[in-house]
């Protein structure tokens, strides 16, 4: 049948993959376990790249024998002349990356050869990559940290967790280990830092002091031969002179130094 190729597996058992090509391109459209699925896939492929009338709305409602992830491919193969193998779909100056038919992620065109090339996974409420072997979070590549918390961490400006542009996203708190407390009396921020439960460390009148601040009480506790991997912030807004002035400076809480030991034994 037209588009349809037989293959082999290992186990002897045949295979049957489905492919076409357009603009010169050919393309994968997948494996299948009856020649007539393989020849229907072709099909549903071809409809959709020969049909204008055919677009997303339409994909959500009609099944066909392709995955979603293909379909979407193809679609944006067809209206915008760029092959994607991942399920993207471009707009002017954003691009929507289609999980499935119910969920899709918003990102500015700026992030397009990233996600072209890396596939975006869910597990329970998170959004995540393979990256170099490692699972990478996606809020990491916005400047968010592991176990940020929305609205005190972080914020989605339109109030959609699913709009990852860079205009849509607000930094609240970018350090490890601050607290930031906000009262009638007005903005302090707390350094605190877990060991089996969470010790205060002190509370700063800036960010930065109380980010320095839990970096200098990982350093002692370091020190004090506790094997574990703290993650250190990172003072973009201070150079190595200012951090290393500042670092001297800042007192952390009498109680933490004094049970520094006791901590430190857990």
């Amino acid at each position: 049948m037209e588009g349809v190729f037989t293959t082999q597996k290992k186990d002897g058992t045949l295979s049957y993959r489905a492919g076409i090509t357009f603009r010169g391109k050919h393309i994968s459209l997948g494996s299948f376990p009856t020649e007539r699925k393989a020849h229907r896939a072709y099909l549903d492929a071809q409809k959709i790249l020969r049909t204008p009338s055919i677009d997303i709305q339409t994909l959500f409602q009609k099944k066909g024998t392709l995955s979603f992830e293909k379909a979407i491919t193809l679609l944006n193969f067809r209206d915008k002349h760029i092959y994607i193998k991942n399920p993207i779909y471009l707009f002017q100056n954003y691009f929507i990356y289609y999980l499935n038919e119910n969920e899709e992620l918003k990102f500015d065109i700026d992030d397009l050869f990233y996600y072209s090339n890396h596939k975006i996974l869910r597990r329970g409420g998170h959004y995540y990559v393979n990256d170099y072997g490692m699972q990478l979070n996606l809020i990491n590549r916005y400047g968010i940290k592991n176990y940020g918390v929305a609205g005190k961490d972080y914020r989605f400006i339109n109030d959609d967790p699913t709009d990852f542009r860079y205009n849509n996203l607000e930094i609240i708190n970018p350090y490890y280990g601050v607290l930031i407390i906000s009262d009638s009396k007005g903005t302090r921020y707390r350094a605190r830092l877990h060991v089996k439960s969470n010790y205060t460390i002190g509370t700063y009148a800036t960010i930065e002091e109380a980010a320095i601040a839990y970096n200098k009480a990982v350093d002692l506790v370091r020190s004090r031969g506790l094997q574990k991997n703290y993650p250190e912030n990172f003072i973009e807004s201070l150079s190595p002179r200012a951090y290393a002035d500042l670092y001297s400076e800042i007192v952390l809480q009498p109680g933490f130094i004094k049970n520094l030991d006791k901590i430190c034994k857990g």
